[in-house]
């Protein structure tokens, strides 16, 4: 499978080790998505959309908070993050309450559907990884671990400093 075409080229500064790394990676989160799409399938009957998806996650996250919250944490105006949910409610995985706090605004819980379809999602997701990672040479498994463990550090090295800085 050739995903070259999506990722960054090594091409564009020859020479660079992190620009080629860089573009490996970029190649792994293309599968990855792959991975995730044949998982979120697999699940249920009704699987949702990506957006969607991302709507579950932040309610996970946030259990109640109302739509203007969720538009602004989406980055999406109110009559599509109205559409998202009206879509997830009718599946049976959001429930719209009325706020406790103010009478003109509205509570987004997840209902345990919902976060069972979230649970399976992620078990289905960790058994395709684990398959994959079964398969490669043990060394190549613990090299894995080190680079992503040293990735991991880098970039919340970089968000903690506000952004990444290229290495010279």
């Amino acid at each position: 499978m050739d995903l070259q075409g999506s990722c960054l080229r090594s091409e564009s500064a020859p020479g660079t080790a992190a620009v080629a790394a860089a573009g490996v990676a970029c190649e792994v989160i293309a599968l990855l998505e792959v991975l995730w799409e044949r998982g979120r399938d697999a699940v249920s009957p009704a699987p949702v959309s990506s957006s969607q998806l991302r709507v579950m996650h932040i309610l996970e996250r946030a259990d109640g908070i109302n739509l203007r919250t969720l538009g602004g944490d989406l980055g999406a105006a109110p009559p599509s993050v109205s559409r998202l949910c009206d879509r997830l409610e009718a599946i049976g995985y959001v429930k719209r309450t009325a706020s406790r706090v103010s009478r003109r605004e509205v509570e987004l819980r997840l209902t345990a559907p919902g976060r069972s379809y979230l649970r399976d999602l992620r078990a289905r997701r960790e058994e395709a990884l684990v398959a994959a990672v079964a398969a490669m040479p043990p060394t190549a498994r613990e090299a894995l671990v080190h680079g992503l463990g040293e990735f991991r550090t880098a970039v919340e090295s970089g968000l903690a400093a506000g952004s990444p800085q290229p290495e010279g």
